[in-house]
């Protein structure tokens, strides 16, 4: 589907919507580099785009820790604006600056049964690995719901995932057809999925979900040091005890690391070939990552370095996105409201 949408002339891109985001819980890493934000950087310069830092959607599984979101809000735009997202082709804002989007919220809530949301497999999936046991947030279980109202108040028609995240997409799209019935017109578009080629990055250890608490992570921010300590610590085959031994290179998160990051994927698989036959070293192959990193890393730490030092900037172009959408999103809020009957003193 990629490729297929760089095909596209500017006019049809220019016809299409992008709505993308994060949650603001933590500083980005690269997980987010490799699986959205280069893609991100790539589509501005094609589509309108929107970006959205989900500080009310944080919020869901840290209500008794709001600190964790609200001091992460400026990160998440530092490390937005480092990697090349530029306010003048991408819409930043912020979901919780934008009324609409609760309003939203909580008219398709009337739309959407509490079953349907429990049989979501993003949901259970997330509610399994967080593991709330019987104590699940309210605001946590809509978050379908919620999406369904960022994506149809930008009348979003791309929105960038992975696989897992398709029965959002799906949900969003029964929303939109519910109300478009009870409307009987079509006031709210339906979207798509703009599928990553990208495999999902494992975290340094080879084990958990990447976390900044947990330390199996590489920040944008991260300091030579701690990208230099990351990868040697990185799991490789336990079983590559020397370096005649042959060892392998599948589940082996240097190589995995490698294929996402190096310029040159033939000197990779050059690499993984004299590795299994033996001949190659951890210590080289990690010697080598940790080059490729420092070199991509060094010049986004510079200029997130710069951004951050500048708040007031950050929150200028946070508050200037935010208006502009607000103003988007108003007018889908008035249709929506016409549509249930709400619309007394118009």
């Amino acid at each position: 589907m990629h490729s297929q949408l760089h095909q596209n002339s500017k006019s049809d891109a220019q016809a299409e919507k992008i709505l993308t985001g994060d949650r603001a819980t933590g500083q980005l890493h690269l997980g987010h580099y490799v699986g959205s934000l280069q893609q991100r950087a790539k589509l501005q310069h094609q589509y309108e785009q929107t970006i959205l830092v989900a500080d009310l959607q944080g919020l869901t599984d840290n209500g008794n820790n709001p600190h964790k979101v609200s001091s992460n809000i400026l990160n998440v735009v530092a490390d937005y604006l480092a990697v090349g997202i530029d306010p003048l082709k991408t819409t930043i804002c912020l979901q919780s600056a934008i009324p609409a989007l609760a309003e939203l919220t909580m008219y398709y809530s009337n739309l959407v049964s509490v079953a349907r949301l429990q049989r979501n497999p993003t949901v259970k999936n997330e509610i399994a690995s967080k593991s709330f046991g019987s104590s699940i947030p309210t605001g946590f279980l809509m978050y379908p719901i919620s999406q369904a109202a960022d994506i149809t108040a930008f009348k979003a028609t791309l929105i960038p995932v992975g696989d897992d995240q398709l029965p959002m997409i799906e949900q969003t799209n029964e929303i939109v057809r519910k109300l478009n019935s009870i409307a009987q017109d079509e006031i709210l578009v339906e979207c798509r999925p703009l599928l990553s080629k990208v495999p999902r990055l494992p975290s340094t250890d080879g084990k958990s979900k990447m976390s900044k608490s947990m330390g199996n992570c590489i920040l944008l921010s991260s300091s030579e040091k701690d990208i230099s300590k990351a990868v040697k610590s990185m799991y490789t085959d336990p079983n590559h005890l020397r370096i005649e031994d042959p060892g392998q290179v599948e589940g082996n998160i240097v190589f995995t690391y490698l294929d996402a990051f190096h310029s040159d994927l033939n000197y990779v698989n050059d690499l993984k070939q004299k590795y299994k036959e033996g001949g190659l070293g951890d210590g080289t192959t990690k010697k080598i990552l940790e080059e490729c990193l420092q070199e991509i890393l060094r010049p986004v730490r510079e200029r997130r370095e710069t951004f951050i030092s500048d708040k007031a900037q950050l929150i200028e172009i946070l508050q200037k996105g935010s208006e502009k959408s607000q103003d988007e999103s108003s007018q889908v809020l008035k249709d929506v409201k016409n549509a249930f009957g709400l619309n007394l003193f118009q």
